[in-house]
């Protein structure tokens, strides 16, 4: 069979718009604010074997690394037709337990095996752990929440009744919980009629041959993308600001070699894994590869497998950026995912200085807050992450307070956060003055400042409090952020990841990063 070109457009929008229908469902249909308001949550259709055909414009950090848990679900699990499979293991497919994944096979009428597969991935408020909102200040992680292996959560269409409890009696917030589940269950069900349908307009030797093209297609595009980078080895270094125990700027470094059109990217001397939760298992370092090769194409190529095949990563098992069970990955998955996107990038500017843009904000400044309402008597769990800004670039200045790079989430609603949660949001602004000066200046953070209406306990995890964002071609560096809790009228500056204990009254100011400067005034 030959490649149509029009049929291979009429397919790569057909598999993405699956995804997409998918995440409309899935948004339309969950009950907590984090995936409904922020959609914090992604999802993709994928071939017989896992890997990734077709993805929705979601979040890239979940996006890259859902193919393992793919593949761990084929692996691990014999699936049948209505049959869905949930895990969250970082170390089985996973990349932190509060992302949750769901995965379903898409079944012919004939086929003894599964064709395709969709699945989804979600971030929970809360999966248990030592801390609510499942994303402590960790050394293990056991204390992070509830591990789930590869399991059937959907047998024959019906849910597993005795998987389901066994999670719900591990969280804080059961029903909210449960009823993001039933969310997730239901994109997926989405998302197989959507196959069957195509494979019942097209047949299945049709489809699974536009399903193989694509993939071709994107790599034979990313190969003419790196083909356009000066061959050549490309070294960049950059640290975390540290694990929230004893471990303070831990490298972060990429050897990129660039030959014709292939490209090898060794994170081999990075620094060990720490005692805290930054740790990223290798599925993150992957995720960060593809999202930042994918961003180099222009035009309209669909995010597929085909996007790593022409480049190799190397990782040591036992670094910060594959870490060993049983290490604390909370934070590796949102932070650290952050500082990989900057060395390469940094790595990047050396051979193609007017492509790459300064280093945005570098952080998602993770928030999590639970206790129990006052007003209603029942438990809550808060999680957020909060926006920064951009770096500049050859061709514009950073915008301001936005979601950047590995996090494309949108900024929860004021109305949303006090009608959901016992909080006054105070203040809520641009950071004005925090991008890095430059011929085109870096974008400035946001100010979010809550007051506590009810007891409770916070968790923040969050970077570039002590190493700002860098600037490039002769830019100023942004501004770091800044962590503030305020309490009976005292000022207390706090590091970049803290937990504590929180008394109603009491005020959380955090002041984000700004992004850095691009170019020489």
């Amino acid at each position: 069979m030959n490649v149509n070109p029009i049929l291979l457009e009429v397919f790569k929008n057909r598999f993405a718009a699956i995804s997409e229908e998918m995440g409309v469902t899935l948004t339309r249909t969950a009950f907590s604010p984090n995936i409904k308001e922020r959609r914090d949550l992604s999802c993709a259709v994928f071939d017989h074997s896992g890997d990734m055909i077709a993805q929705a414009a979601h979040i890239p950090v979940h996006l890259g690394s859902m193919p393992l848990s793919v593949k761990s679900a084929i692996e691990n699990v014999e699936f049948e037709k209505g049959d869905m499979v949930m895990l969250n293991d970082p170390f089985k497919g996973g990349t932190h337990l509060p992302d949750i994944t769901l995965v379903a096979p898409v079944f012919c009428d004939d086929s003894e095996k599964p064709a395709f597969y969709v699945a989804n991935r979600a971030h929970h408020a809360d999966v248990g752990g030592m801390a609510s909102g499942s994303m402590p200040l960790s050394t293990t992680l056991y204390q992070e929440g509830v591990i789930i292996p590869p399991v059937k959560i959907v047998e024959k269409g019906e849910i597993v009744r005795g998987v389901m409890d066994l999670i719900l009696n591990n969280v804080r917030t059961p029903a909210e919980r449960e009823g993001d589940f039933a969310a997730q269950i239901m994109a997926n069900i989405t998302g197989v009629r959507r196959l069957e349908e195509l494979i019942g307009k097209y047949g299945l030797e049709k489809v699974d041959f536009y399903a193989s093209s694509l993939t071709d297609y994107a790599e034979t595009i990313t190969r003419h993308t790196i083909e356009r980078i000066p061959d050549g080895v490309y070294e960049f270094t950059d640290c975390m600001d540290g694990d929230g125990f004893e471990c303070f700027n831990v490298p972060v470094c990429v050897r990129l070699e660039v030959n014709g059109d292939s490209a090898v990217l060794d994170f081999s001397e990075s620094g060990d894994q720490v005692g805290g939760s930054v740790n990223a298992v290798r599925s993150i370092t992957l995720s960060a590869v593809l999202y930042v090769f994918r961003s180099l194409i222009e035009g309209d190529v669909p995010t597929n497998a085909g996007i790593l095949r022409p480049i190799e990563v190397i990782t040591r098992n036992g670094s910060i950026l594959d870490a060993k069970f049983p290490a604390a990955v909370a934070g590796g998955n949102v932070e650290t995912s952050q500082r990989v996107v900057d060395v390469v990038l940094g790595a990047l500017a050396q051979a193609i200085p007017q492509q790459i843009p300064a280093a945005s904000q570098g952080t998602m400044n993770n928030v999590t807050i639970g206790g129990f309402d006052e007003r209603t008597g029942k438990p809550f769990a808060y999680y957020e992450t909060l926006a920064g800004g951009m770096g500049g670039s050859s061709k514009c200045k950073g915008e301001h307070a936005v979601h950047s790079h590995m996090t494309n989430t949108l900024n929860t609603p004021v109305e949303a956060l006090e009608y959901s949660y016992p909080f006054r949001v105070n203040t809520y602004c641009i950071r004005k003055g925090t991008g890095g000066d430059g011929l085109s200046p870096g974008g400035d953070g946001l100010v979010r400042e809550i007051e506590l209406l009810s007891d409770c306990e916070i968790t923040v995890l969050s970077e570039r409090r002590s190493n700002p964002a860098y600037g490039l071609q002769g830019g100023k560096p942004g501004v770091p952020g800044r962590n503030i809790l305020m309490r009976d009228g005292e000022t207390i500056e706090k590091p970049g990841k803290f937990h504590s204990p929180l008394k109603k009254g009491d005020v959380v100011r955090v002041e984000t990063p700004g992004g850095g400067g691009w170019g020489s005034k």
